[in-house]
C-alpha cells in the first residue's frame, strides 16, 4: 500500500503553486507606490499616509459573488466574477464616500484548477487597476469533502479611505431631495438563485440559449454581464459635497437598500420610468414573478441611487453625464417614512 500524503487526501500543493505563478504578474501590476510587500509574505504591507486629508477615516467591507458562480461554472467562463467582486466592494464603500486603497481575496474550492483560480484572480486584478487599488493579498483554500469538485466560492475584503468632512451618511438626507439613478448592466451580483430557478429549472432553458427578448444575447452573456463600478463618476460629486446619500442597489433591491440611507421619518417616491434591461422582463414572464418580488430580488436596472439637494440636481446630472454616465431621475425623498413606487414600470416589464 502506498504511503498517505496530502495529494491522496485531495489537496494538490503543486497545483496551488502553479496557480500563484499564473496570477503573479497580474497581481503585481495592481501595486501602488504605497504597497511595501510582495507576493508570498504572510501579510500585505501598505503605507498609511493620506496626504491632503485632515481626518482620514478607514472604511472596510466584505462581500461575495453568490450563485453567479454557478453560471460561470456552467459555461466554463470565470473571467468576469473576479471583476464583479472587486467592483461590488468598491461600490459598497463608495456609498459612504470612500475611495479604495487595497483589496484582499479568498477563493475556496473542492478541487483546485490552477487556470480557474488564476482566471478569477486576473479578473480581480483588472478591476483593481481600473479602480486604482492594490490587490494586496489573498488565500486559496482547497477543501475536498467540504466542497464538491468543480465548486468554487469567492469572497473579498476591501479597505478604503475618506476624509471625515466628506463622509456620506444617512444624516445628510432630507425630505425634498432629488434621487438620481445610474443604470446597472443587469443583475450585477444579486438575485441569481431566483434567476437560475426560473430560467433553468422552470423554463428549462440552457445558458447558450438566446431568447428573443435578449436581442441576440445568450442567457450566459446577459447573466455574466460585469457588475459595474461607479467610482470614477461619483467620487468627484462626493468631493464636491453634492452627494447627501449614496445607495448601492444590491440584495434586497431598491426597497431594501434605499432604507439604509434614509433617516427616521424620511421616505421616498420612486418614479419607475427608466429603461429596465430585458433580462428582468424575461425572468418575470417565465416565472410569473410578482412585480413586488422582482423589486426585492433584483436591482431592476438601477445600480446606484444618489440623494442630491433638489437645487443642485442639474449640476450633479451634468457632472455625471460628463463622466460618461447616463443619469436619470429616479424619484425624490419625502416625509412619509415609506418607500412608494409610482409611474410606469419601465421598458421591458
Amino acid at each position: 500500500m502506498a504511503g498517505t500524503d496530502y495529494a491522496r487526501a485531495g489537496v494538490d500543493i503543486d497545483e496551488g503553486e502553479k496557480a500563484v505563478s499564473l496570477m503573479k504578474q497580474a497581481v503585481r501590476e495592481t501595486f501602488t507606490p504605497r504597497v511595501l510587500s510582495d507576493l508570498g509574505s504572510f501579510g500585505g504591507l501598505f503605507r498609511a499616509d493620506f496626504p491632503g486629508m485632515r481626518k482620514p477615516v478607514l472604511v472596510a467591507s466584505t462581500d461575495g459573488v453568490g450563485t453567479k458562480l454557478k453560471i460561470a461554472a456552467a459555461v466554463g467562463d470565470y473571467s468576469t466574477v473576479g471583476r464583479d467582486l472587486v467592483n461590488h466592494c468598491v461600490n459598497d464603500i463608495l456609498a459612504q464616500g470612500a475611495e479604495p486603497l487595497f483589496f484582499l481575496d479568498y477563493i475556496a474550492c473542492g478541487r483546485l484548477d490552477s487556470s480557474v483560480a488564476a482566471g478569477i484572480v486576473t479578473g480581480m486584478a483588472s478591476a483593481c487597476r481600473e479602480n486604482g487599488c492594490a490587490l494586496l493579498g489573498g488565500e486559496t483554500a482547497e477543501m475536498p469533502g467540504f466542497y464538491s469538485p468543480g465548486d468554487y466560492d469567492v469572497a473579498g475584503t476591501i479597505v478604503g479611505v475618506v476624509d471625515e468632512e466628506h463622509m456620506v451618511t444617512a444624516s445628510g438626507v432630507r425630505p425634498g431631495m432629488a434621487l438620481i439613478g445610474l443604470p446597472s448592466t443587469g443583475l450585477h451580483t444579486n438575485g441569481y438563485s431566483l434567476a437560475r430557478m426560473v430560467l433553468f429549472e422552470i423554463a428549462g432553458l440552457s445558458p447558450g440559449d438566446s431568447p428573443a427578448e435578449l436581442g441576440g444575447q445568450t442567457l450566459a452573456q446577459a447573466l455574466l454581464a460585469v457588475h459595474r463600478s461607479y467610482l470614477k463618476a461619483v467620487a468627484p460629486l462626493v468631493r464636491k459635497g453634492l452627494a447627501a446619500g449614496i445607495c448601492h442597489v444590491t440584495g434586497g433591491g431598491i426597497p431594501g437598500n434605499l432604507r439604509r440611507i434614509l433617516p427616521p421619518g424620511c421616505g421616498a417616491v420612486i418614479e419607475e420610468d427608466w429603461h429596465v434591461p430585458p433580462v428582468f422582463g424575461l425572468i418575470r414572464r417565465l416565472g410569473d414573478v410578482a412585480l413586488e418580488d422582482m423589486r426585492r430580488a433584483f436591482n431592476m436596472g438601477v445600480g446606484l441611487i444618489l440623494a442630491v439637494p433638489a437645487g443642485r440636481a442639474a449640476e450633479a446630472e451634468s457632472m455625471l453625464a460628463g463622466a460618461g454616465e447616463q443619469p436619470f431621475r429616479a424619484g425624490s425623498t419625502d416625509d412619509s417614512g415609506a418607500i412608494r413606487f409610482t409611474g410606469g414600470r419601465g421598458a421591458g416589464l
